[in-house]
């Protein structure tokens, strides 16, 4: 049996004890291309079919209002994402990050995608632990539930005990490696046709994506960054982070230390005071900033699936799952950074240069398409950098909230944008993008008062907090 390494006494960590998410449980995956596009297939059919009966309601007199449509068709569509598992559940978590995207009833569904879609049967699970090991979970740990705690589109999360010490072992779906490159392959056509686009626009973009993807079902590679940014982002007060055991991990199996916590909406419902918030809400930017500004490669998947909320010690945030990180060169730092200064707001001449590096500004755009896009920008920066350019930001502020949701809404009738065919900016900047918005949305949902200050303040704080590295 597999030695643990001795470690400092810690707090202790409460076993959990809840079912679950979701009762419903897997003995196969679609794994092939033809499984896969079949699978899509049927879905199709049955959305096709809700749009057929609620027509024929209104038709007859019948009530059916929108919202049913949309839960009906959401319902079935996650029913198909959660058993496909893969991409294409990642994407629908993605997308349920973006408050302003999707009808309410497709977030709602498509958030369970963080942490609550159907897992992986018992005897799956033990063929798993066969294929990499050789023995059984059983065989390998003091004490190991073969029910999963959480499920979501890469892996799910199972609780085990070894010589007395609290274990999360995290177990990769069969396959699912392969059918991310397969998924991809699938939908490319289709959204290219429907989007107008040729495949040489779009590539930077669909590699982008497919690399981080991939990147995450590496779990010798999440092993090891998170081992390494868990020890320089140590000294940040108030957060927590889990020690890895590579005798008990493989290529699709990860063992770690089991993390106390709840997540954001369980947590929320315990009614924490505004200190707690105030203080989570500071280590989560902390943290960000930290590996923004010094190490330079980030946790790009900050969902409320990847971290843990206790109210002991005025709040303290255990962080998960350093599968997708994005690592920032040098220049598109510099550039990204730039982007959101006061100074560049200011000077009308320098975001246009910043944006023409960025790829967003073209030599052979027309006057009045460079004008929009300067224009846009602007507002744009303006809003969703304001938290940089303050000593202390209200994430809470209703104000600010309804200012972005119109800004969304603002952008997504522009007549110029709905008609742009081809994307622009660096693809550098779809996980850098998405990191902010996770970070946003979970700083939002908490209502934080945070101490954010100028880049350069949050830069100097950080670096008189750290060790050499």
């Amino acid at each position: 049996m597999p030695e643990l390494p001795e470690k400092p006494a810690a707090t202790p960590v409460p076993v959990p004890t809840d079912a679950p998410a979701d009762a419903r449980q897997l003995d196969s995956l679609p794994t092939t291309k033809v499984a896969r596009a079949a699978r899509f297939a049927k879905t199709g059919l049955k959305v096709g079919a809700n749009y057929v009966k609620h027509y024929a309601r209104r038709s007859v007199g019948a009530e059916s209002s929108t919202q049913d449509l949309h839960e009906a068709n959401a319902a079935d569509l996650y029913g198909a994402l959660s058993e496909m598992k893969g991409s294409v559940l990642k994407v629908a978590q993605m997308l349920a990050m973006e408050k302003n995207m999707l009808p309410t009833a497709y977030a709602d569904q498509f958030a369970q995608a963080q942490y609550q879609s159907p897992p992986l049967s018992g005897p799956l699970v033990i063929k798993v632990f066969r294929d990499a090991f050789g023995r059984s979970p059983f065989e390998l740990f003091d004490e190991f539930d073969v029910n999963a705690r959480q499920a979501a589109s890469i892996g799910q999360v199972h609780f085990a005990r070894l010589k007395g010490r609290p274990l999360a072992v995290k177990v990769q779906y069969p396959g699912v490696a392969d059918s991310i490159k397969s998924d991809i392959r699938l939908v490319k056509p289709i959204a290219l046709r429907v989007m107008g686009l040729n495949e040489a626009q779009v590539r930077p973009y669909l590699e982008e994506v497919e690399t981080r993807l991939l990147e995450e079902t590496n779990y010798a590679l999440e092993l090891r960054r998170g081992t390494e940014i868990g020890a320089k982002c140590a000294h940040l007060p108030h957060l927590e982070f889990a020690s890895y055991y590579p005798e008990l991990s493989s290529s699709r199996i990860l063992t770690m230390d089991w993390l106390g916590g709840q997540h954001l909406k369980e947590f929320l419902q315990t009614a924490p005071s505004q200190a707690v918030r105030d203080q989570l809400g500071q280590a989560l930017w902390d943290f960000y900033a930290f590996q923004m500004h010094t190490l330079r490669q980030v946790h790009a998947d900050p969902h409320p699936g990847n971290f843990l909320l206790r109210a002991e010690h005025g709040g303290t945030v255990g962080v998960l799952d350093f599968g997708c990180v994005k690592e920032i060169p040098a220049d598109v730092y510099e550039l990204f950074t730039a982007l959101l200064t006061a100074e560049t707001l200011a000077d009308e001449a320098r975001l246009a240069a910043l944006l023409t590096q960025a790829g967003i500004l073209r030599p052979d755009d027309a006057p009045v398409r460079t004008a929009f896009y300067i224009s846009t920008m602007q507002a744009s920066l303006e809003l969703v950098g304001r938290p940089f350019r303050q000593p202390t930001f209200d994430f809470g502020d209703p104000a600010y909230l309804a200012a972005l949701y119109a800004l969304g809404d603002d952008l997504i009738q522009q007549p110029e944008l709905r008609q742009q065919r081809e994307p622009r900016g660096s693809e550098h900047f779809i996980y850098l993008n998405r990191t902010y918005v996770g970070l946003y949305a979970l700083l939002t949902e908490l209502g934080a008062v945070v101490q954010t200050g100028t880049l350069e303040q949050s830069d100097q704080r950080n670096h008189l907090a750290r060790p050499e590295l």
